[in-house]
């Protein structure tokens, strides 16, 4: 079979190898592709690879030979699933692979504005504030602990899970708005209604896929029930905060911080209003990047290609 990888280049920009794949078959594999020239890349192909490239309904009438899409992450809203289904097209993704490293960016981002390691560390190299301090220590922004803390995690499936984990360690009171029942959660975990976690918690974390239910989950509304020295964290799916309201509410001192590893237009436009807020970390989508992710994110999809070649696909999601 001939296989096409549409932009290999973000899970693979050069630590690890294609071999596996390529031992599969015919193997094309471009850093990037245009939408302009996807179906002059995959017209012959029978199996295609992509992490980013949209495939739309009209894709598929010019794709006869098309039987298989593997997408290389584990959101799949890229694909018209449906009209991939109606074409015979199996599509599948890659679930579960970073996990532990967006849970590990989650936290990142609530170290960074809880104790500010980056400011510090720039501050006294560039600034020379730490020797010009008449005192031992030298401080200029709150320190703050996480014992004690609230945090509500929203969506509790793997990443959201492993999120709360951490907090526990970290001896956090957990709250969680999720579709479990009280019966599948652990002890430690607390069941609560989506505005009620957003009035009681100190740090407030996205771990839910993005849906007409999610897109802007987080909005005006919901910011105005948050205390103000609250903060909220996004490793999820950029539209599932609006920008302009999260914005709003950072510059008035609504709500203290935000850490964000994803937008709503990535990369994003210079007139993101996230881009200038006040107190706004923002990552650039790479909670799921580490080394570590990506080594499971290609073992996961060569293993996918396999089962499909072999007749019993896995991880499929139409």
């Amino acid at each position: 079979m001939k296989i096409v990888v549409l932009d290999g280049y973000a899970g693979n920009p050069g630590d690890l190898s294609w071999d596996a794949l390529k031992a599969l078959g015919e193997c094309t594999i471009y850093d990037r592709t245009a939408p302009a020239d996807l179906i002059s890349r995959v017209q012959d192909a029978d199996i295609v690879l992509t992490n980013k490239v949209c495939f739309k309904a009209e894709h598929f009438d010019l794709l006869p030979k098309l039987k298989y899409i593997g997408v290389i992450a584990t959101g799949f809203n890229i694909i018209d699933c449906e009209a991939a289904k109606a074409h015979g097209v199996v599509v599948t993704n890659i679930p579960a692979y970073s996990t532990n490293s967006v849970a590990q960016m989650a936290f990142a981002h609530i170290l960074n504005i809880y104790n500010r390691v980056g400011h510090y560390a720039t501050a006294i190299t560039s600034e020379d504030s730490w020797v010009k301090s008449e005192d031992f220590c030298y401080m200029d922004t709150p320190q703050i602990e996480l014992w004690g803390k609230k945090i509500g995690i929203v969506g509790l499936g793997n990443t959201g899970s492993a999120t709360a984990r951490i907090a526990i360690g970290f001896g956090m009171e957990v709250l969680a708005y999720t579709s479990k029942s009280d019966f599948q959660l652990p002890p430690e975990i607390k069941k609560v209604e989506l505005e009620d976690l957003f009035r009681q918690c100190d740090i407030i974390s996205l771990h839910c896929p993005l849906t007409p239910t999610t897109k802007n989950l987080v909005n005006a509304e919901r910011l105005k029930l948050m205390k103000p020295n609250a903060i909220i964290i996004n490793t999820s799916r950029g539209p599932v905060v609006n920008a302009q309201d999260l914005a709003d509410a950072l510059n008035s001192g609504q709500i203290m911080a935000a850490g964000m590893d994803v937008l709503e237009t990535e990369p994003p436009k210079a007139d993101n209003p996230l881009l200038k807020a006040r107190n706004c970390y923002i990552t650039p989508h790479i909670a799921w990047a580490t080394y570590e992710a990506r080594v499971r994110l290609m073992d996961i999809l060569v293993g996918n290609v396999k089962a499909f070649m072999e007749g019993k696909p896995v991880n499929v999601v139409n």
